[in-house]
C-alpha cells in the first residue's frame, strides 16, 4: 500500500510518498511560495531529482504540480493517483475538538479551518490543502488528518488549565495544548522499542530541539505535561521565540516600544529567542560557533537554553514520580553534542551519566548514558512523516 503524506503551511506544500510494505520513502519533494510565484523540489528514492519554477496561486495548482511529478517526466515514480491508497495530512491544531486522528470529509475540513483562530498561520493552509487534495485525487481516495496536539489530548486538567479566570476556558478556549505531538509520540514508541520495554511501564522526558523546542513528560505512553502552551511560543527559549515571559513584561515592552498587539506579538516571535538575545544569529550553529570564540552572548544563549531544559526534566520527573529515560530528538537534539552533554551534567540527583564517546555522534539511534546511570539517555531521530503514514494505514484498514 502507497501513502502520501502531506505537511501543509501558509505557502508551502510538503509530502512524502511511502511504500508502507517496508515503510521506505518512494518521493518526497515541496512545493513553496505559493501564492506568490511557485518552486517545486522533488527527490525520487532512487535519487533523481528536479527541481522547477511553477505558478502556485493557490494549493490546489500545487497539488496538480506534485500529482504531475509523481506520475510523469523524470521524477516519476507511479503510474497514475490511483496507486495511492490514502493521503495523511499533518494538521497543527486540533482543538479540544480532534483528540485522535480521523478520516477527512466536508464536516471535518470545515472544524479544522473553524480552528484557524487558535493556529492562524497553520489551520487555514491545512483547510485550502484539505479541499484541494480532493479535487486533484481520485473520487473515493481517503484522506486521513492527523493532528500534532492530539497526543496532549491525555494532559490532566492541573496540567492544561492557567490561572486566568473560569470563563476564559469555558467561552474562549485558552488552555494548555501543546505541539509537536507525533514527534513526541513516534520517539517515545521507539525508544520502548529500542530498550525492548512496553511504553506502559516507561517513565519518559522527550525533548524535541530545534528552531521551535518542546519537552514533554510522557508517562506510560501518555503526555502527561508539556512545555508549549496556547501556542508555541510557551516553554523554552527557541530560535527566534522569546519562551515563557511574565505577562506583564509583554505589556511593559509593548508600551515602551509602542507595539500594537500583533506587533507585539510578532516581536516575541519573529525577534527574539535564540536570535534577539544573541544579536548574531537564530541557528544553533552559528551560536555555538561564536560562543567558542569568546562572543559573550552567544554563550548566554546556550546557558540559559541548556538550563532551562535541565529544570523541565526535573520538573516532569517530579510530576510523573520517577524516570527511566530521556530521549533528544529535532535537528538540535540529534545532532549537538555539547547541547545533550551540558544538559546532563549536573544531574546527580537522577545519577544520570553520559558516556562522552557514546554521545559524540549524529541523527542515530544511540544510547549516549553509561551502563551505570541510574536514567537512560537516549538520541532517537524524529519521523512524524512516518507516524502520519503508520496512522493512516490503520485507520483506513479499518
Amino acid at each position: 500500500m502507497k501513502i502520501l503524506v502531506v505537511n501543509a503551511g501558509s505557502s508551502s506544500l510538503k509530502y512524502q510518498l511511502l511504500d508502507m510494505t517496508d515503510e521506505s520513502v518512494i518521493a518526497k519533494g515541496n512545493c513553496d511560495r505559493i501564492g506568490i510565484d511557485g518552486h517545486i523540489s522533488h527527490k525520487t528514492g532512487d535519487g533523481r531529482s528536479i527541481e522547477a519554477d511553477c505558478n502556485f496561486p493557490t494549493h490546489t495548482e500545487a497539488f496538480e504540480k506534485l500529482v504531475e511529478v509523481l506520475t510523469s517526466g523524470d521524477g516519476k515514480v507511479i503510474d497514475s493517483m490511483a496507486e495511492v491508497s490514502a493521503v495523511g495530512h499533518r494538521i497543527v491544531h486540533g482543538g479540544e475538538i480532534f483528540k485522535e486522528t480521523c478520516l477527512v470529509n466536508d464536516e471535518i475540513i470545515d472544524k479544522i479551518d473553524d480552528l484557524a483562530e487558535l493556529a492562524p498561520v497553520h489551520n487555514h493552509p491545512h483547510a485550502l490543502a484539505l479541499r484541494a487534495c480532493k479535487e486533484v485525487l481520485p473520487e473515493g481516495t481517503p484522506q486521513v488528518a492527523v493532528f500534532d496536539t492530539s497526543f496532549h489530548a491525555t494532559m490532566p486538567r492541573k496540567a492544561y488549565l492557567y490561572g486566568l479566570p473560569y470563563d476564559c476556558y469555558e467561552k474562549l478556549h485558552v488552555r494548555k495544548y501543546g505541539f509537536h505531538g507525533t514527534s513526541h509520540r513516534f520517539v517515545s514508541a521507539e525508544l520502548a522499542k529500542a530498550l525492548g520495554k512496553d511504553i506502559k511501564d516507561l517513565k519518559i522526558v522527550s525533548c524535541h530541539l530545534g528552531n521551535g523546542s518542546s519537552i514533554t513528560a510522557v508517562d506510560g505512553g501518555k503526555s502527561v505535561d508539556t512545555s508549549m502552551g496556547f501556542t508555541p511560543l510557551d516553554g523554552l527559549i527557541m530560535g527566534t521565540r522569546c519562551g515563557s515571559i511574565d505577562p506583564s513584561a509583554v505589556e511593559y515592552v509593548a508600551k515602551k516600544l509602542g507595539l500594537a498587539p500583533d506587533e507585539m506579538t510578532a516581536y516575541m516571535n519573529k525577534k527574539s529567542g535564540f536570535l534577539g538575545l544573541s544579536g548574531i544569529s537564530s541557528d544553533n550553529r552559528d551560536i555555538t560557533a561564536a560562543a567558542d570564540s569568546g562572543n559573550e552572548r552567544a554563550k548566554i544563549v546556550g546557558e540559559i537554553f541548556t538550563y532551562q531544559i535541565k529544570k523541565f526534566i526535573g520538573s516532569y520527573a517530579a510530576a510523573m514520580n520517577g524516570l527511566d529515560a530521556i530521549l533528544f530528538t529535532g535537528g538540535i537534539g540529534e545532532n549537538a553534542a555539547d547541547v545533550r552533554a551540558s544538559v546532563c551534567e549536573d544531574m546527580d540527583i537522577f545519577g544520570i551519566k553520559i558516556d562522552a564517546e557514546a554521545n559524540n555522534v549524529r541523527g542515530k539511534l544511540t544510547k549516549i548514558s553509561t551502563d551505570d546511570s541510574k536514567v537512560q539517555v537516549w538520541i532517537v531521530p524524529t519521523n512524524e512523516e512516518l507516524l502520519i503514514a503508520r496512522d493512516t494505514l490503520e485507520l483506513v484498514s479499518k
